[in-house]
């Protein structure tokens, strides 16, 4: 397989490129723009075939565009960020509620004001009840991969819904690092055409999309939506199994967990700041702290047998959020804290709000964590259940 030391943005759009997209439809917004900028070069420079890029004067127009090509059985692609994805908002309800695989690659990027470029997740996180799937890559090679297993998962009959790759600002969008690239007939293999259950081109078999849907049927739409969903963790785990048997990079556990085997402290965050936590937890363990690392892939559907299982063996789980919900908590330790509500499962659980607007999380900050979660097991008893970790003191 080749290597190329690329950006995240331009393994977003390697992947696209790869996966043989038809269609793609964007808006510029910093820090997305590159990923287009690479689509436009390789359709100029003659490299792809049949793709047609649709230019709009908007994010919303974009993801309408995207959900006309989606709705005639093409392959659609867009990226987007912050204030273009909330933007976007009522045209992604649109996309999952017509059931239509459309993927789009989310760079993470705080909301303004204050204005900003720089990584935090909530312009995702946002977008949790959309009906989207979305998975959150810690480095370059997971946007690549992540990319081509998107449009798998998305366009498998028993899912038919739209699907979020996430990276982060600058972080990933811009820094290069080694990626390991398909060749194209491994991609073709892995990714046959895309064989939609239907078409509005299909004049043989007419029918429409979004019409209106009374009490006596709305109601059932939701409940398909929430029931492929469901069906859609056993897919993600079957087409990352394949993956990992073909290429060699499994993807199959929705929570990729790092040496939690013996851990007593897990540091559960999700994308780039996990890469940041492995190694705090490498430098720990040589220090005699028994930590972990969980670094959760799949916001949506939310993993929640893998979190049980996870719950069940540590004594204490630190949550890293990189977002915040304002009126209640950071947005992962919500999810994660309600799952296991009702379960036999009680470890102690603490929020730390961390890197918001781009601010660095370090392995001293790790370590700082590490010694406050130490205490509070000792203890037996939280000190407080929201720490925002980074504020200036």
């Amino acid at each position: 397989m080749p290597k190329k030391v690329i950006s995240g943005n331009y393994a977003a759009a390697y992947a696209t490129k790869h996966a043989r997209v038809e269609v793609v439809a964007a808006y510029p917004i910093t820090p997305q723009t590159s990923i287009i900028e690479k689509i436009a070069e390789f359709i100029a420079n003659g490299e792809v075939e049949n793709l047609e890029y649709v230019p709009v004067e908007s994010e919303h127009s974009a993801m309408a565009a995207c959900i006309g090509a989606s709705a005639t059985g093409a392959r659609t692609f867009t990226a987007t960020s912050a204030q273009g994805l909330a933007l976007m908002h009522e045209m992604l309800h649109w996309a999952a509620g017509a059931r239509l695989p459309v993927v789009m690659v989310d760079v993470n990027r705080a909301m303004a004001p204050p204005w900003s470029v720089w990584d935090d997740q909530t312009d995702s996180l946002a977008q949790r009840d959309t009906g989207w799937l979305q998975f959150y890559a810690e480095n370059n090679q997971e946007v690549y991969d992540g990319v081509l297993m998107a449009f798998k998962i998305g366009e498998h009959e028993k899912v038919n819904l739209p699907v979020m790759i996430i990276e982060s600002a600058f972080i990933l969008s811009h820094t290069y690092d080694v990626v390991d690239m398909l060749e194209q007939e491994e991609v073709d293999e892995f990714l046959p055409p895309r064989k939609p259950l239907y078409s509005l081109t299909d004049f043989d078999n007419p029918f429409s999309i979004g019409a209106l849907g009374t009490p006596a049927d709305y109601y059932e739409f939701r409940y398909k939506i929430a029931k492929a969903m469901e069906e859609a963790k056993k897919i993600i785990k079957e087409v990352g199994k394949e993956f990992g048997e073909k290429f060699g990079r499994d993807y199959s556990q929705m929570i990729e967990l790092y040496k939690t085997d013996d851990a007593d402290i897990v540091f559960m965050g999700m994308g780039s700041l996990m890469g940041t936590v492995k190694e705090a937890v490498d430098i720990l363990r040589s220090e005699g702290y028994k930590v972990g690392a969980a670094k959760v892939r799949w916001f949506r559907p939310f993993p929640r047998e893998e979190l049980y299982e996870l719950a069940k063996s540590v004594q204490g789980i630190a949550v890293l959020d990189r977002n915040f919900s304002f009126g209640q908590e950071g947005i992962l330790f919500n999810e994660a804290k309600g799952i296991l509500y009702n379960t036999d499962a009680k470890p102690i659980m603490k929020n730390y709000i961390v890197g918001l607007g781009g601010r660095d999380l370090t392995v001293n900050d790790v370590r700082k964590i590490a010694n406050n979660m130490k205490k509070i097991i000792e203890k037996g008893e939280l000190d407080k259940e929201i720490d925002w970790y980074h504020l200036k003191r």
